[in-house]
């Protein structure tokens, strides 16, 4: 929620250019995250497996590492400054340490009074929101701002990693497949349509919600300074459409919803680590001790420093991501081993560059970029990534072994017949 308003407010008449980039790694390509799960039917494990067992377990360690380090404490941070420093002059440490104590005691002791209030708090959120955008298109005039960005619509593609939304994809969906699989026995089929159903209708919420705060930040262009934070701008443009006492209502709000987050986070991560080592009887406790004391030191600091701290990791982490979401939803037979391993290396190579160039001014960074299409918009991998999957498939990979089963499979049921 954060996000989307600056970047509007930036953009200026492109906002739609910026609001498509956005939605692209955003939207479509959690959903797609969420599509490939309906596929798997497994955990965050089966995404890198045909890479290699080692690489997915690399991985997924990974992932959570970010998770626990990044997002989880940017939601103590968001909390401190849209909640509390407005009302309290209290310092954020103070507030960080607050906010995950309770963290680990919710983990610990499993309550499930937040799966109810996470139930309410959805869409409660999305009625304020979408009042907020409403208000906004029917009362201020179509007239925007000159745009600050040299290139919007990768900008508003890079802007989307900052969401966590591919990576979140990945880890939820594991979760949601262990929910159903323990309350339903449907069949593959019908579980994959559910999935589909519901991968769809939170891209369509996503999408709506996304595209009208991007349209209302660039919308306010004349109302706030150019200088103005993230959460200066959506409190800023909450007051403008609804007043104080419903900016007062959304702080609580995003409060909760912060919370939930980072619990989630905190629990996914912490069973995770039970289920590598089931034999250590202190995994979980010792797994959710170490989260809540990262989330303090780094809930601490604000949600700019947090964000600018992410970015190069994300530029390494979220191309891998996106890669490993597109191989698992297309079939099997252009998917084979050899054309994970490949694409997935050539990834991991070409987004080096981006990483280091997101670090600061890096000598050889222009040289290289001159050279790699689409380096200059930190892109750089998608090309090389591209190409490498079609020539995996002309040139090399063998037909995996479960399209040969199913073949298999097909004529025995002929000759039975």
């Amino acid at each position: 929620m954060i996000l989307p308003p600056l970047l509007g407010f930036q953009s200026g008449s492109w906002w739609w250019l910026v609001a498509i980039g956005f939605a692209i790694s955003a939207v479509l390509i959690p959903v797609m995250g969420i599509l490939a799960h309906a596929k798997l039917q497994g955990t965050l494990f089966d995404f890198g497996k045909k890479v290699s067992p080692t690489f997915s377990v690399v991985y997924s360690l990974l992932i959570y590492a970010i998770a626990i380090a990044l997002p989880a404490p940017r939601t103590a941070a968001v909390t401190h400054e849209i909640a509390v420093l407005p009302f309290f002059n209290t310092s954020s440490f103070i507030t960080s340490t607050v906010y995950f104590l309770l963290v680990f005691i919710f983990a610990i002791h499993r309550a499930k009074i937040l799966d109810v209030l996470g139930k309410a708090l959805t869409p409660l959120i999305i009625i304020i929101l979408l009042l907020i955008i409403g208000i906004s298109i029917y009362t201020l005039n179509f007239d925007f701002g000159a745009s600050e960005m040299v290139s919007p619509f990768s900008d508003g593609i890079l802007e989307g990693y900052q969401t966590f939304d591919a990576i979140g994809a990945v880890v939820v969906g594991g979760v949601v497949m262990v929910s159903i699989n323990l309350r339903s026995k449907a069949s593959y089929q019908d579980k994959k349509k559910l999935i589909r159903h519901a991968a769809w209708l939170a891209g369509l919420g996503l999408f709506i919600i996304y595209i009208g705060l991007i349209l209302t930040g660039a919308l306010n262009h004349s109302n706030f300074e150019s200088s103005i934070t993230r959460i200066e701008l959506l409190s800023g443009i909450s007051k403008l459409s609804l007043g104080n006492t419903a900016n007062i209502f959304l702080s609580i709000l995003v409060s909760l919803a912060c919370f939930t987050t980072a619990l989630g986070i905190v629990t996914g991560t912490s069973d995770f680590i039970k289920d590598r080592l089931p034999k250590f009887k202190y995994a979980y406790r010792l797994t959710a001790i170490i989260g809540c004391f990262l989330g303090i030191l780094m809930g601490q600091f604000n949600v700019a420093y947090i964000i600018t701290v992410a970015f190069p990791v994300l530029m390494f982490i979220y191309p891998i991501t996106i890669i490993l979401i597109l191989l698992n939803i297309v079939p099997d037979k252009w998917a084979s081993a050899k054309v994970f391993k490949t694409v997935v290396i050539t990834t991991a190579i070409f987004s080096i560059p981006d990483f280091l160039g997101s670090l600061g001014d890096w000598a050889p960074r222009q040289a290289i970029f001159n050279w790699i299409p689409l380096g200059a918009y930190r892109l750089g991998w998608v090309f090389p990534a591209v190409i490498i999957f079609f020539i995996a498939n002309v040139f090399g990979g063998p037909i995996p072994l479960t399209h040969i089963k199913e073949k298999i499979g097909k004529h025995k049921k002929r000759a039975d017949k």
